[in-house]
């Protein structure tokens, strides 16, 4: 049964979140936002870095960087040794989808304040980047609801309730 949320996004400072069961995760791919939301509507708003808009060649493959518009599940945390792409810690939450591994994930990025400080935030290979502080909550977030996460990708969200209400 899916949880019920509010018509209204109730914003929650940062330093006051704490995970819950039955978070969802949405990312609006084309503010670069994304969104932790609680079941009664409490939303923690954060910055994020989505897939550059054009098609790349990385790792062996060619493919549009665009981050897809899918509704995914986080199921699985890795921790990688290129600390540059994935950051100091090397977290990596990866997406599934149709119930199927992808290479999509959210993850920390080695040089984070070049990365935030710059417009538009389209620089990734097609993951959700997010700061350190974020990856915390995240794999705090994955820990609670015990290794399972709904996530929403989407270009252009204009509200974050209303949206997690229809997925």
């Amino acid at each position: 049964m899916s949880p019920t949320f509010p018509a209204l996004p109730s914003p929650v400072p940062q330093t006051e979140w704490r995970p819950q069961i039955g978070d969802k995760i949405l990312v609006d791919t084309e503010a670069n936002e994304g969104f932790l939301l609680h079941r009664d509507g409490r939303t923690l708003t954060f910055p994020v870095a989505t897939g550059q808009r054009r098609f790349v060649c990385y790792i062996g493959r060619c493919y549009n960087a665009t981050t897809p518009e899918r509704t995914w599940d986080i199921r699985s945390k890795d921790i990688k040794g290129d600390h540059i792409t994935f950051g100091p810690s090397g977290r990596f939450l990866r997406l599934y989808w149709n119930d199927e591994s992808t290479p999509y994930g959210f993850h920390e990025y080695g040089y984070e304040d070049r990365m935030f400080d710059d417009q538009p935030r389209f620089k990734s290979m097609g993951c959700v980047i997010v700061k350190k502080d974020i990856m915390d909550i995240l794999d705090r977030t994955f820990a609670v609801n015990e290794g399972n996460v709904e996530v929403v990708t989407k270009y252009g969200i204009e509200n974050p309730v209303s949206l997690a209400m229809t997925h």
